[in-house]
């Protein structure tokens, strides 16, 4: 017969072992027999370890580069400020003698320079108040030139009046035409005597037929104007007081309806975008002036003249209407 101390380790052991149950010890078992669970756990490193010392040079020796203090280290120079954009300046004259019509449609307006003053030839379109039906033109002044008065550049572009006229009219001259606003706020000039109501706003410029065939070259130059616009709108925002951007936020909304009602009635804007780039232009050039840059006419622009990238066609599902060779579509 066995001592009776010989079974107490084990019942010991089972006792401690009862309250525990057995899917859980089995687990534990293994997780410890083959590693994982709190046995695949790395072991926390100590806190408190002691790190080398930073090397400290003696005094006298040239420090490591990139050290704080060090005399032959470079400090790192401010990024410039940006500056406005500003593309080439329309010079007074770049129209003067060309025979421009309201819209690249109808009407004449001609603009000649008689010694130091311009002055100008306007027929202005219109229809007749008794039969709104039927077209008609006036001549301003009789057919007679027009003395302009020179208002300067207050926006970067050649601006003249004519506030004694008949129909009182502003003349802003842009690259190869012009912008004609009126004066006191009456977009229409009535003509009791000839029966005829015209309203000359809008852009004066060539007709459709010459401006289809630069419609690439309108084209690279719109995505430019149309960049300048956007960096000087920009810069501009930046440069204002807190209480000032909101007006500016406005103006540039009211520029891009205000661009979309002139050029829609120019004749066949869509084929060509002469209206669009032109009062693009006159955007950017106001911006860069308000901006305290002067604008000369001749000078070197400052936008890089990088072409827009070609755009392409939209697909079409099925059959491509513009491949070579593919054939007709129904009703074609």
């Amino acid at each position: 017969m066995r001592p009776i101390r010989v079974l107490v380790p084990p019942l010991l052991a089972l006792a401690l072992l009862a309250p525990l149950p057995r899917e859980a010890a089995a687990q534990n078992f293994f997780e410890e027999l083959f590693g994982i669970g709190r046995a695949a756990k790395p072991p926390v490193p100590p806190r408190g370890v002691p790190q080398a010392p930073q090397a400290v040079p003696e005094p006298g020796a040239p420090l490591p580069p990139g050290i704080p203090g060090d005399p032959g280290a470079e400090a790192p120079r401010p990024a410039a400020p940006p500056k406005p954009v500003v593309l080439k300046a329309p010079s007074d004259d770049n129209v003067a003698g060309q025979d421009l019509l309201l819209n690249g449609l109808n009407g004449t307006l001609k603009l000649e320079r008689a010694g130091a003053a311009m002055t100008a030839r306007l027929t202005l379109p219109g229809t007749k108040v008794s039969q709104p039906t039927e077209a008609c033109s006036v001549p301003l002044n009789g057919g007679k030139p027009i003395t302009l008065t020179s208002e300067g550049r207050p926006e970067g572009i050649a601006r003249f009046e004519a506030a004694a006229a008949e129909c009182p009219l502003r003349f802003q001259v842009l690259e190869g035409g012009v912008l004609v606003t009126p004066l006191g706020g009456n977009p229409v000039c009535t003509f009791s005597a000839q029966d005829c109501a015209t309203t000359p706003a809008g852009l004066w410029g060539p007709a459709a037929a010459g401006l289809i065939p630069r419609s690439a070259e309108f084209d690279t130059a719109r995505g430019i104007a149309d960049k300048a616009v956007r960096d000087n709108y920009k810069l501009m925002t930046q440069r204002a007081r807190r209480e000032d951007v909101r007006p500016i936020v406005t103006e540039q909304a009211a520029f891009s309806s205000d661009r979309e009602q002139v050029c829609r009635t120019y004749a066949r804007e869509g084929a060509h975008g002469f209206c669009h780039l032109r009062f693009s232009e006159a955007r950017a050039l106001a911006l860069a002036t308000r901006l305290g840059v002067s604008v000369v006419p001749g000078a070197a622009p400052t936008a890089a003249a990088t072409p827009r990238p070609a755009r392409r066609k939209p697909t079409v599902e099925g059959m491509n209407p513009d491949a070579v060779g593919a054939s007709p579509q129904p009703g074609e």
